[in-house]
């Protein structure tokens, strides 16, 4: 039996992704629909204290195409404050204007893979805690998909040695790094929480960095032969202003 990868483990996420029931929201009255923003409003505020208290985290895009029209992503200590998150929005009146397409499930991951050794607790170096429990930038844009490895015959990257694995991955995360403050990435697992086993977010101030790196990244092993996709979805950043706008009608 091969080696397994340590993980460590950080703040759990929630990729909640919904499309608006644009038909039925024109027929309320104005008033109503004012009510609903303003409350949706202080969910989202309420949501930022978390970010302001450095106790979890969130972002807020508009998705673009029809796999849905917004997505929240939260960070939270515990699974079940996002459930709680998640019952707070489905109470909200916009909620009942809201179908959901998407979500995922997850926790933020690093594995040893491109770790150093070290005698120290982890959890305590500032580095990795930074990535364990990051800040959610307010980028003008978010790319999400998710991904498994490949385990098909030859290539079966879980019947690979631990040294073999380490190796592909150093050569990945050098592809990553040449996109340093172009695109921050956050990697979250979600073996035995959702379909795939690992969530990929990008945030980036030009959408077409998302494009350069995951074509670079085809190119690379890991990908190339042991990498398998799901549906990738991008959007723009929402603030209060524009949700406003986003949801006049």
């Amino acid at each position: 039996m091969n080696e397994a990868a340590i993980t460590l483990d950080g703040w759990y996420a929630l990729h909640d992704f919904r499309s608006i029931d644009w038909a039925s929201w024109k027929l309320v009255s104005a008033e109503e629909r004012q009510a609903a923003v303003e409350e949706f409003v202080a969910y989202l505020e309420k949501l930022n204290e978390a970010d302001i208290a450095k106790t979890g985290a969130h972002a807020f895009y508009a998705i673009v195409g029809q796999k849905a029209d917004f997505m929240i992503m939260t960070l939270r200590e515990t699974m079940d404050e996002l459930q709680e998150l998640e019952a707070d929005f489905n109470k909200l009146a916009i909620a009942d204007f809201t179908i959901p397409t998407y979500s995922y499930v997850s926790v933020v991951e690093l594995s040893n893979y491109l770790a150093g050794e070290s005698n120290e607790d982890p959890y305590q170096n500032p580095h990795v805690r930074a990535r364990l429990y990051p800040e959610l930038p307010r980028s003008k844009y978010v790319c999400f998909y998710p991904m498994d490895k490949r385990r098909q015959g030859n290539d079966n990257w879980y019947m690979l040695s631990m040294d073999d694995r380490k190796t592909l991955m150093r050569s990945h995360g050098m592809i990553g790094r040449g996109y340093a403050g172009k695109v921050k990435q956050i990697i979250t697992g979600s073996v035995g929480f959702d379909d795939h086993e690992w969530g990929v977010t990008l945030f980036a101030d030009d959408v077409l960095q998302f494009k350069k790196l995951v074509y670079e990244m085809r190119f690379d092993e890991v990908s190339a032969r042991y990498g398998e996709f799901g549906a990738f979805f991008v959007g723009n950043l929402l603030d209060n202003e524009k949700l406003v706008k986003f949801l006049t009608v």
